[in-house]
Parts: C-alpha cells; sequence; structure tokens
C-alpha cells in the first residue's frame, strides 16, 4: 500500500520519471516508464534490479549495441491485420530496420561472454525474428526507406520508360523554355515547374495567348500564368500513364509485402514487447549512470543499512549547476555537493527520530529515505555505496505538507490526525512510515503528547520509519525506548550553520535561542523569551549545545592528529628510503673514489720511476733512491687502503690431469668461452662457437656454471646495446675496415680476432667481409673458414677473385 495517491509528486519520484521517459529512445520505452510500480516481491524485484545493473555495466563497458530504430509498429501491425489492408513503404521501412535491430540485440546477448548477461540474456528466450521476412523486406525497401528499383521486374521497366519520357520532356520543354525567353515571354530566371502533376511553364499574364498551350494554374498577384506548352502535351499524358502504372505495381507489391507480413504478426507483437523492455532497460541504466547509482545487497525482509546514500533530485540538480557555471565565463565558485548520508533501519533500531534545526536538512533527509526506497522497488538502482544492504517493504505511509482542504473543513493539524488515522489502521511490521515535522499545527504540549502516543503505537505494531521533530517529549521518549533512536543534524554551534550530516544516536537541538541572537533580535526579547522556556529547557539545549561544540572540535582534532599522522608516516618512509639508498651506495661510491685515486697514484708513481732511472743514469746514490721508493709505498698502503671487490665466483685454474670433455673453459684475459671435447697431453681440443681448436692446456682457465651464465649475459648486452657503456657505436664504425689481416697469427689467437671482427660486421650492417690468411700449410685458412661457416648470419664463404689473392683470401657475404 502506498500512501497517499499523491506519494510520487509529493515525494519527487514523478521527476525522475519524467527523466525515465526522456531517456527512452521510443513510445515503446516509454509504455514501461508509465507502467511502472513498486514492487513488493522479493524475487521479482531482484530480477529487476539485475537487468538494470547488468544493462549499467554494459553502458559503461563501451560495447557496440544497438541504439537506433528502435519504432513503434503496433499502429501498422493493426492495419496489415485487416485482410485486403497493405502498408505503405514508410511503415515497412520502419518495421524493417527496428526488426533488425531486435536480431541485433538477440545476437549480442547470445554471443556475449558466458556469465556477463544472465538476466538480459533471459529476456530474449521466446523472441523470435525470421530471417526470411527480413529478407524479403530488404528486397523491397532498402536502407534509406525508399522502394528498390528490382523490386519487381515489371517495376524497373517502368521506372526505366519513367526515366527515359523525363529526360525527353526536360529537353522538349528547355526549347520551348529558351524561345520564350528570347522573346521576353517569361520572367527573369524562371525555370520549369510542376503543377497538377504535370511540367509546365511560367509565363508572363500579358504574353500568355503567344505561347500555345494549355493553362493550368496562376499566381497570387495574377502577373504569371502557369502554361502546360502544346509541345509536350503527349510526353506529359505518357508521363502520367507510366506513373499510374508505376504506383499500381507498386500497389501490388506492398499488397503481396503485407500479405507476407501478416502470418508473423503474433510473433511481431513480442518481438516489440521486448524493444521496449529493451529500451527501458536502457534507460533505467543511462539514470544510474547518472546518479552514480549501484545495485545493494537485497534482503527479502524490511532493512535499511545505506553507506553514503544521495538524495537523487538535489545531486541532479547540483550536477546541473556544476555544468552551467563551467559554460559561463562568471568566476568560478567552488561546486555545492549533496553532503551524503548514512542509514541504518534494522529490527532492533526501526523508527529514526530526527531532531534539529530549521534548515538542518531534517526533511531533506527523511524524503532521501522515502525517495530512495521507493527507487529501488521500481527496479531502480540508488545512488547509494556499493557496500549497502537493502530490504524490501509492503507498504510506504507519507505525511508532509500542508493538506488543509476549504471544501473538506479540515485545518493543517486535522489533515495531519487524518493520515495518523491511516498509519495505526494500516500500518504493520514490514510498513515505512515517514513523517516530517511529527506533532505540528496545534497546541504544542497537547500535539506532542499525541504525537507520543501515535509513536508508541507504531512502535509497538513493528513498524519502521523516520520522523522529524522539535518536540522536546518525543526526543526523551525515544532516548528511553527500545526500538527507537535518536538522530541529529550536525550544527555550526559558532557559525550557527547547518552541516546537513545526520548523526544517529542522539538528538539535536533547535538552537532557538542562539539563532534570534545571532539574527540580532532585540535583547531584551531575547532574554524575556529564555525566561519563560525555563531553565530547564535552556539547560537541556545548551547541553546539547555544549556536545555540539565539543564534538566538532573532537573531530577537527581528530582530522588534525589523522593529517599529521600521514605526514609522519610519509616522512618516516622517505627517511627509510634514503638511508637504504645510502647503505647500498656507500661502499660503492667509496671504491670507486679511491679506485680513480690509485690510477692517479699509479701514473705519478711511473712518473716518480722515470725520475728515479734518470737519476740512476746521472748515477745517483742508491740509498736516496731506495728510500724515496719506501716513502711512496708507504704512503699507498697506510693513506689509500682499498676494498676489495665483491666476491666473484673462484675459479679452478685449468690441469690436465683434472680436465675432462663436458667442462667450460676460457682463454686467459679472454671473455668468450668454449667447452673441452678432449684432452691430450698438454693440449685439448676445445670447441668455440661450433668451432674445434687445439689449445694449451696452461693458456685456459676453468669455468663454473655461474661464470658462463655471466659471461653469456655480458654477451648478450653487448650484442643487443647499441649504446652500452663505453661503446661508441659511431666512431667504431668509422674506423671499421671490411678486411682483417691474420697473416703471421697463431691458430688461436685468429680465431678469437675472427670471432670480433664478424660481431662487428653484422652488428653494423657490412654486406661482406674478407679475411687475409694466406695459403702457407692451410691451417688458418681452415681454422677461419670452418668458423665462418658455422655463423647464421654469413649466407656464402669461399675464394677472393684470383687476382685479388685467390684461396689466400677468404670472401664472407652477409645475410
Amino acid at each position: 500500500m502506498i500512501f497517499p495517491n499523491n506519494f510520487e509528486h509529493k515525494i519527487g519520484f514523478s521527476q525522475l520519471r519524467e527523466l525515465l521517459d526522456s531517456f527512452c529512445l521510443s513510445p515503446l520505452g516509454r509504455q514501461f516508464v508509465a507502467k511502472m510500480q513498486f514492487q513488493t516481491k522479493h524475487d521479482q524485484l531482484l530480477k529487476l534490479l539485475q537487468q538494470t545493473d547488468e544493462f549499467r555495466q554494459l553502458l559503461q563497458s563501451g560495447a557496440d549495441f544497438p541504439g537506433q530504430h528502435y519504432h513503434d509498429v503496433h499502429p501498422h501491425l493493426v492495419r496489415a491485420n485487416l485482410p485486403g489492408a497493405y502498408l505503405d513503404v514508410t511503415a515497412f521501412f520502419a518495421i524493417k530496420m527496428s526488426l533488425r535491430t531486435i536480431r541485433e540485440a538477440l545476437v549480442f546477448f547470445v554471443h556475449a561472454e558466458e556469465g556477463l548477461y544472465p538476466t538480459l540474456r533471459l529476456l530474449g528466450i521466446g523472441v523470435q525474428v525470421d530471417r526470411n521476412l527480413l529478407a524479403t523486406l530488404d528486397k523491397v525497401v532498402d536502407d534509406d526507406g525508399h522502394v528498390r528499383d528490382n523490386a519487381s521486374p515489371l517495376l524497373f521497366q517502368l521506372r526505366q520508360e519513367l526515366i527515359n519520357r523525363q529526360g525527353m520532356l526536360r529537353k522538349q520543354i528547355a526549347g520551348v523554355l529558351r524561345h520564350a525567353r528570347e522573346q521576353g515571354w517569361v520572367p527573369d530566371g524562371a525555370e520549369p515547374t510542376i503543377r497538377g502533376g504535370r511540367l509546365v511553364l511560367p509565363v508572363l499574364a500579358e504574353h500568355k495567348r503567344r505561347v500555345k498551350g494549355l493553362i493550368h494554374d496562376e499566381s497570387a498577384t495574377g502577373q504569371t500564368v502557369y502554361i502546360e506548352p502544346e509541345a509536350v502535351f503527349e510526353l506529359n499524358n505518357d508521363i502520367k500513364d507510366l506513373d499510374n502504372a508505376y504506383q499500381r505495381e507498386l500497389i501490388r507489391i506492398l499488397t503481396s509485402l503485407t500479405d507476407q507480413l501478416r502470418p508473423h504478426i503474433p510473433d511481431l507483437r513480442k518481438a516489440y514487447q521486448y524493444l521496449g523492455l529493451i529500451d527501458f532497460i536502457r534507460a533505467k541504466a543511462r539514470l544510474a549512470q547518472r546518479l552514480e547509482a549501484t545495485l545493494p545487497t537485497l534482503h527479502p525482509r524490511p532493512l535499511m543499512q545505506w553507506r553514503t546514500v544521495r538524495h537523487p533530485l538535489l545531486y541532479l540538480a547540483f550536477q546541473e549547476q556544476s555544468k552551467k557555471k563551467r559554460n559561463s565565463d562568471e568566476p568560478q565558485e567552488a561546486p555545492r555537493e549533496v553532503v551524503p548520508l548514512d542509514i541504518d533501519l534494522t529490527p532492533e533500531q526501526r523508527i529514526l527520530l530526527i531532531s534539529g534545526p530549521n534548515a538542518g536538512g531534517k526533511s531533506v533527509a527523511m524524503k532521501t529515505v522515502g525517495l530512495v526506497q521507493y527507487m529501488l522497488q521500481c527496479g531502480l538502482l540508488i545512488p547509494a555505496d556499493g557496500t549497502s544492504e537493502a530490504g524490501v517493504f509492503e507498504d510506504v505511509f507519507l505525511d508532509i505538507g500542508d493538506e488543509q482542504s476549504l471544501e473538506n473543513d479540515l485545518s493543517t493539524y486535522s489533515s495531519h490526525l487524518l493520515n495518523m488515522k491511516q498509519f495505526l489502521l494500516f500500518a504493520g511490521k514490514r510498513s515505512l512510515i515517514l513523517i516530517d515535522e511529527f506533532g505540528t499545527g496545534t497546541e504544542p504540549v497537547l500535539g506532542g503528547a499525541i504525537a507520543e502516543a501515535v509513536l508508541n503505537q507504531l512502535n509497538q505494531v513493528r513498524a519502521f520509519g523516520v520522523v522529524t521533530t522539535h518536540y522536546t517529549n518525543l526526543k526523551n521518549f525515544a532516548e528511553r525506548t527500545a526500538g527507537i533512536v535518536n538522530g541529529a543534524m550536525r550544527y555550526d554551534p559558532e557559525q550557527l550553520q547547518p552541516l546537513y550530516r545526520l548523526e544517529i544516536g542522539k538528538p539535536g537541538s533547535s538552537f532557538a535561542i542562539e539563532i534570534a541572537r545571532k539574527i540580532g533580535l532585540p535583547k531584551q526579547i531575547v532574554e524575556r523569551a529564555t525566561q519563560l522556556v525555563g531553565k530547564d529547557k535552556i539547560r537541556y539545549d545548551r547541553l546539547l549545545e555544549g556536545l555540539e561544540k565539543e564534538k566538532t572540535e573532537l573531530e577537527q582534532r581528530t582530522a588534525e592528529a589523522t593529517k599529521q599522522e600521514r605526514r609522519l608516516k610519509k616522512a618516516a618512509q622517505e627517511y627509510q628510503d634514503l638511508k637504504r639508498y645510502l647503505e647500498e651506495t656507500q661502499l660503492d661510491v667509496l671504491r670507486d673514489a679511491k679506485q680513480k685515486a690509485k690510477a692517479l697514484l699509479k701514473d705519478t708513481n711511473q712518473q716518480i720511476e722515470a725520475t728515479i732511472t734518470e737519476i740512476r743514469r746521472s748515477q745517483a746514490e742508491k740509498e736516496q733512491t731506495k728510500e724515496a721508493r719506501q716513502k711512496l709505498d708507504t704512503f699507498v698502503r697506510e693513506k689509500l687502503q682499498i676494498e676489495p671487490p665483491k666476491p666473484r665466483p673462484t675459479r679452478e685454474m685449468a690441469d690436465a690431469a683434472t680436465l675432462k670433455a663436458g667442462d667450460r673453459v676460457a682463454l686467459l684475459g679472454q671473455e668468450g668461452h668454449g667447452e673441452i671435447i678432449g684432452v691430450k697431453g698438454k693440449n685439448a681440443e676445445v670447441l668455440f662457437g661450433g668451432m674445434k681448436t687445439f689449445v694449451k692446456v696452461s693458456q685456459l682457465e676453468k669455468l663454473s656454471r655461474a661464470e658462463v651464465r655471466e659471461r653469456e649475459k655480458k654477451a648478450e648486452k653487448a650484442v643487443y646495446s647499441g649504446a652500452g657503456a663505453g661503446m661508441d657505436l659511431t666512431g667504431r664504425m668509422a674506423d671499421f675496415s671490411p678486411t682483417l689481416d691474420l697473416r703471421g697469427e697463431r691458430a688461436e689467437d685468429a680465431l678469437h680476432k675472427v670471432m670480433a671482427f664478424v660481431d662487428d660486421a653484422v652488428m653494423f650492417g657490412i654486406p661482406e667481409i674478407k679475411v687475409l690468411h694466406g695459403r702457407g700449410n692451410g691451417i688458418l685458412r681452415q681454422v677461419v673458414r670452418d668458423y665462418l661457416r658455422s655463423v647464421r648470419s654469413i649466407a656464402t664463404v669461399g675464394d677472393e677473385h684470383a687476382d685479388r689473392g685467390g684461396d689466400g683470401v677468404t670472401l664472407a657475404v652477409l645475410k
């Protein structure tokens, strides 16, 4: 039960209904908006809310959902259902395009990811759009709403003949018009026009006898007459006959198309019901976007545990004001925002009694509860935090405003009492009672007593409700009665300004005396009013005022302490980060500085050695030279103690007795590495990059797995970091020569040079390279060519031309 009958107007829901109506794309959706009602069944309401929430997610995702051609074709279907009737081209165009929209919507939900839009997908069950019917409509009507020329062979023929005759007519009448212009019989700038479906010429009235033909019309002033020249009579007649034949064939086609449509009308009615429902749900989702609304957890029992709920109409109004200010040239002020409320109505705390000063937000809080709950039970998402929980009520009763009636001889208070009578007769444990300014309109003591008695009865039937009041006896009653809780609209007692924040658990003061004193009422009036009120009332209000001041100060101090704590945490974190950074970089910085100092001393030492050598040549005494060297060594040892570098994996020096096949080794002083194939005496056969070679064991060092990985990483960095530390690619490219001379080199040394040479050539993009190794016994040539053939970046390997060295030079072409 919803009371009174104009509940939607009083609470403001009618404005939301109008907004929903404007969001609809067609009358189909607007019909659902008009029929939207208060729902009391939990399962049905949950399904409506889930549909809206899923469509809200669809809109937020930016998915390509059909948003055009939501046409209401029910009048056309009614006409098409009559035997012998036919629909015009406009009607078939609307049917075709809207059926396409319905089909696209069905396909969208079928192809959507599983579990994404479950309730919206269920709406399409049983809805059918015959593909053959769509194809038949498309053969007759194109996507611009015109009949296709090839709708039938006869229609195509008639259309072509019409075009030919019209072309001949334009040429014929152009000649007549040209002659008439030369004779001055037509007005300046005159062109042929249509009168009565026939092409005519505008001729000056005084020359109308000079042009042979039929007069069809004249201008309003009578100065111009419209004559069909005799020369085009036959062509106009032919065009008229062809046009009539064209219309007859078109009607035959449309009649046939209507006959094909007629059997599908029952399915089409269901399909358009689906289209209207989709339009309606889409409008609700758009409203949810505007309100930043969410779906709360819905319970079947009465319950309100709302977090940061906002009054919908206030929220939209402030949005609009902010938008207008942004678009205006006026100085920008801080935008107004709705202060959110936290509302808790539970079986243990069913009735909330809100008190506080006038214009403090009591009525807005009560209306927020009524409007948001009504929205929810009409299937709309609510402007509250997503963690909110809500329940289902069967009745909503509202008493607000002045309902006095001269016709029924009702005063304001009488109308309130009649409302209270309805509440007491019909309210129950699943009812929501909303009362504004409870008990006002009559003598305060009696009004307060009656209000307390009514409130007690409503509490006994375990009704839920939100009540606003100024009466102290009601505040005291709520304080000592289980099921009723006081609430106060926060107020700044220093500035005497409302804060619009609801605090549940304590009553609020009206601050009447303080406001009167603040606005400048005469002092004697305020003091007299204070005496009339009595000490107890003043003491009570001052106690509330003091509590409000203390709470405000405590909140300010808490906020400041919280802010200070955040600053301290941030500073402590910055200190820890800086400390960690300094600890990590201190040793590296010191080591680097001392290494540089050591290098400087080395240079200085060399200079000293040169000086000593010069002294010796001059036959200086050896004791003096030795003393100078000792002083220098002592200085280096005492003043520059270089920290040892970070520990590296220990290397095992190669030994012929310990080396075995599969061990990883490296040439002393070289970065590359290879794998032992076998050991023969003091020589080892090593595989370097796919090429086998013999190396003396004394020139090898054994590598651990960690060192092998480290060398491989260094090799990758060297190849792929074109701008690595210390690598001047531009200079290296400028100095690079595509010819490498290895003559006189040993095989292992030559191999390392070739490897580095090929790496540079590949990195610089050199098309071909040459290696000079000479003929000799052919060992060097074999080593070089075996390696070059193992490199994937090299396409071919062969001898140079006989004139340029022949087999003493290897020519390699890169890919």
